[in-house]
Formats: structure tokens, C-alpha cells, sequence
């Protein structure tokens, strides 16, 4: 009788003197929703790529069907039904979704049946509880629909064991909780899920059982009823979490850093006005497609605005490109550390001096390599970034160690403005509240802090005052301290005009 779907058995994995996981054990059942939890680093990455065929354990026993299997590749791993779906989808984007489903289809042969495949998929559809056009491009698909073509395809394959790695990290609120029922369709129907996410309010409603990882080292296995939110946080860290998230009295002064005036860019959003003093952290809130990332690319010159008046010190000025921007002592920090904040495939130092490289070349031309070694090893320091030296590659660190990488090169230019766009997505609990003391500092240092968040209580536990925008317009500014998450709510999803009319 077979009792579980998956087991690993006393696995570890070394990279040279590098212990990337540490006899971890856990067992899969057919048909549950399996939870997998850390901070990063702490092992999760490395145990997929185990599971999926992409690494071979130093140690230990993978068994599939009460049989120890060895995999030499993910083509291994997917013959006997265990698939990967990441956060970042890999569907063939000149291919339509027909295509990319059956991709991977052995059975084809030498002649394909497009009536047949196209039943197929719209079955597996169905399946899924979704229906869209199966003959569109890929490239065209929203990312939750690109998700749903790469678990479609793992069925095709007739999956056991699906691994979702954060799917929902990079979505709205609606397509998260969609994916979620996914999830549900899938445990419904048998298959094994190992769920990973950041975000422990899903795995509470979705998991059956949570596994904890904590460097490298398995921690738990339990029943979800048997866990709170404290108990999770305190295993994933190893610390309590009142030592999280914390509000701290507001260091704002009364001199205005940066002013705006009825600030727009046509067609995307129009008349934004506020002051940001020094020491202060004003939060921008509001729901996928407010339009407060394109409020921010306006102030630091990428779209630059179509009217209104931007004033930084007391003086008018017009920021057209990042160039002008930066030397008014406004730095970007960009959500998307991978695509626009960092070269992955360089080392620490080189990323922590892109910002300011001008002070690392010699009057010769020559870069200053000593110079630059020693002001990136103090911001390793300073900003706990986990690494074995400055040399690493940004590409070989946990998602948290990227975004401290990513400051690290903001912060080397001593801005005056420092606008955080989505900080902590797709970081652990840990490397959050860490990023947090980070702007905390920086504002009771003088510094001014203009903070972009989809994640209240982050927003909460930050803000001196709060700037809610709706489609492209300001609906209105809260002081922090009397600021709920209703209330936000209210005027994010313009459930306050109702009111007001009525």
C-alpha cells in the first residue's frame, strides 16, 4: 500500500564546505497541501531542485512508490510525476497555450492531432475551473494565466506531486486567491502539493500540514491546527515575534525635503500633492494598479511628469531623466530587484558601486578596486548581507541578501530621498523586519523616505502618514498612528465616495 506520494529521507546536500541542507526527512501524502516554510537561505530552493532532479542529494534516499529512485535529471523526476511551477512562469512565449501544454508530450509522434490537443486542453481547463482563449501567445497572457498553462502541462503529464515555489508573490489579491483554489482542484483531486510562500496568511488557509526549515536544518513537520502565526515565526527565525514589526515614534522635522504640486502624467495619473520632511516615512498605499509606481518613476525621471511642480529643499526643479534625479539626492530603489536593481551575474562589490561609480575611477581612468572592496565589505557588515565574501555573486544570494545588496548601492550615494518601491516582496519574515530597521535608520538619520507597500500591516507598522491612490488619483492622507487597515481599505477600493454619497 502506498502511504505517501514523495518521501526524502535523511537528505543533505554539500556545495564544498557548504551545507546547503542537513538530514532533512519528509514524507508527502497523495492528496494534501504541504507547506513549506524559512527565511531565505534557509534551504528551501536547494530541496526542489532535489525533489525535481535538478541536484543529486550528497545523502540520503528519495523514494517514489515505496521505491528509492535516484534522478539524474528534472527529465527523471517528471517521468515518475513530480513538476515544478515557479514564481517566475517558463512557458514558450511565441507558442500558443496549446503548444506550451503539451510541450513536453512524448506520445505525439510524428504527426500531431491539433483536434485532439485542442480537447485536451480545454478538458485539463475545465479541470482547473478556468477558460480562456487556448490559441493565444503565451507572451500575451497575464502571469497567473502563464502559472495555469505551466500546471496545466504538469497534468498533461499526470502529476503526483506539484510543487508551487511562491506563485502567488507577483500577483493581485484576485489572481492569488484564484491560484489558491488551483491548489485546492489539485489536492481534490490527489495530487500532492508543496506549497512555499512568504506570505503565512495563505499557508494558514490553504496548508494541511507546514514543514519549517531553518538553515539548512529541518525544524517541524505539523498539522496546521497545531501551529499559530507566533509559534511559525519563532521556528522559521528562532526568535520571538514581538521582535517584529514594531512601531517606532516618528523622527520627522519640520523642514519640507520634497514638495508636490498637482503632480501627472497624462493618461496615468493626475493631481498628486504632498510634502515629505526630513526624517519622515510616508507610505504610498493601494491596490494593484493605483498607479504608485508610476507616481515614483515621474519623480525620479524615468516617465517624467506631464504637469504639475516638484520642489526638493525648498527649491523648483524639473527631473527629466535618473541622471538629474540622483544628483538632487533622490535614489529609486526599484520592486524588481532581478529585472532593473541589480547585475545578478556580478559580485557584491561591483552591484554596491553601480550607483556611484564616478567615485571609483582614478583621474587615469583606472578603478579604484581597493576603494571599492572596502565600502562594499562595510555595507556587508552594516547591513548583515549573508555572504562568504564581497566577491560573491548578487546570483548565488538568498532573495533577502539581493534586496540588502540592492540598498547597499542607494545608500553608498548618501541620498537625501530614498524612495522604496515594494521592499520586502518576496523576502522572509526575517530579512523583512531587517529591511525595516533599515529605513528606520535612515530616517532617524535625516533621511527621507517615500515608501511604496501592498502589505498593510507593513505600511502600518512604518508610516508617519499614509497617501492612498486609487486608478491614478489621491484619495486622501492619514496621520500613521490613527490609520487602520479598514480605513485604508475605504479608500483604496473607493468604498469612501460610496459612503459619502450616500
Amino acid at each position: 500500500m502506498i502511504s505517501s506520494a514523495l518521501e526524502m529521507r535523511d537528505i543533505s546536500k554539500n556545495f564544498g564546505a557548504v551545507k546547503a541542507l542537513s538530514h532533512f526527512t519528509m514524507a508527502l501524502k497523495p492528496g494534501e497541501i504541504h507547506a513549506l516554510v524559512g527565511e531565505n537561505g534557509a534551504g528551501k530552493s536547494t530541496l526542489i531542485k532535489i525533489m525535481t532532479g535538478v541536484y543529486q542529494p550528497t545523502s540520503g534516499e528519495i523514494i517514489v512508490n515505496n521505491t528509492p529512485i535516484t534522478f539524474k535529471n528534472t527529465q527523471d523526476a517528471r517521468d515518475l510525476g513530480i513538476v515544478a511551477i515557479y514564481q517566475e512562469p517558463m512557458v514558450f512565449p511565441d507558442l500558443d497555450v496549446i503548444e506550451n501544454i503539451f510541450i513536453s508530450d512524448k506520445k505525439s509522434g510524428a504527426f500531431l492531432n491539433w483536434r485532439e490537443m485542442r480537447s485536451d486542453a480545454q478538458t485539463l481547463m475545465q479541470r482547473l475551473g478556468l477558460s480562456f482563449d487556448l490559441e493565444r501567445d503565451a507572451r500575451s497572457l497575464t502571469l497567473a494565466e502563464q502559472q495555469t498553462v505551466e500546471i496545466a502541462r504538469a497534468l498533461s503529464m499526470d502529476a503526483k506531486v506539484i510543487v508551487m515555489d511562491e506563485p502567488t508573490a507577483s500577483l493581485s489579491a484576485h489572481e492569488a486567491k484564484q491560484l489558491r483554489n488551483i491548489a485546492k482542484t489539485l489536492k481534490a483531486e490527489g495530487v500532492a502539493v508543496v506549497y512555499i510562500s512568504h506570505r503565512l496568511e495563505e499557508v494558514f488557509e490553504i496548508a494541511d500540514r507546514v514543514t519549517v526549515l531553518r538553515d539548512g536544518q529541518f525544524i517541524s513537520t505539523r498539522d496546521i491546527g497545531d501551529v499559530t502565526t507566533d509559534s511559525l515565526i519563532f521556528e522559521m527565525v528562532g526568535r520571538e515575534v514581538g521582535e517584529f514589526f514594531a512601531r517606532v515614534p516618528s523622527k520627522a522635522r519640520d523642514n519640507v525635503r520634497l514638495r508636490v504640486s498637482n503632480l501627472a502624467r497624462e493618461g496615468v495619473f493626475e493631481s498628486i500633492s504632498f510634502d515629505l520632511r526630513a526624517g519622515e516615512i510616508l507610505c504610498m498605499a493601494g491596490l494593484i494598479g493605483a498607479r504608485r509606481t508610476d507616481v515614483a518613476l515621474s519623480i525620479f525621471g524615468i516617465a517624467p511628469a506631464t504637469s504639475g511642480e516638484i520642489e526638493v529643499a525648498g527649491k523648483k526643479v524639473i527631473i527629466q531623466t535618473p541622471r538629474q534625479a540622483m544628483k538632487l539626492g533622490i535614489a529609486y530603489v526599484s520592486e524588481d530587484r532581478r529585472k532593473l536593481g541589480l547585475l545578478l551575474p556580478m559580485p557584491i562589490f561591483a552591484n554596491a558601486s553601480l550607483a556611484t561609480l564616478d567615485r571609483y575611477i582614478s583621474p587615469w581612468g583606472f578603478l579604484k578596486r581597493k576603494a571599492e572592496l572596502s565600502m562594499a565589505e562595510t555595507f556587508r557588515e552594516r547591513l548583515n548581507i549573508r555572504a562568504p565574501s564581497v566577491a560573491t555573486n548578487v546570483s548565488d544570494l538568498s532573495g533577502g541578501n539581493q534586496q540588502k545588496v540592492m540598498l547597499a548601492k542607494w545608500l553608498n550615494m548618501r541620498p537625501g530621498i530614498l524612495i522604496f518601491d515594494e521592499p520586502t516582496r518576496g523576502i522572509d519574515v526575517g530579512a523583512k523586519a531587517e529591511v525595516h530597521k533599515i529605513i528606520h535608520d535612515f530616517a532617524a538619520e535625516g533621511g527621507s523616505v517615500l515608501l511604496i507597500s501592498s502589505d498593510l500591516p507593513e505600511v502600518l507598522a512604518l508610516a508617519d502618514r499614509i497617501l492612498v491612490m486609487r486608478e491614478g488619483r489621491q484619495m486622501g492622507i492619514f496621520d500613521g498612528d490613527s490609520a487602520t487597515q479598514l480605513s485604508i481599505m475605504n479608500y483604496a477600493t473607493g468604498q469612501n465616495i460610496v459612503r459619502e454619497v450616500a
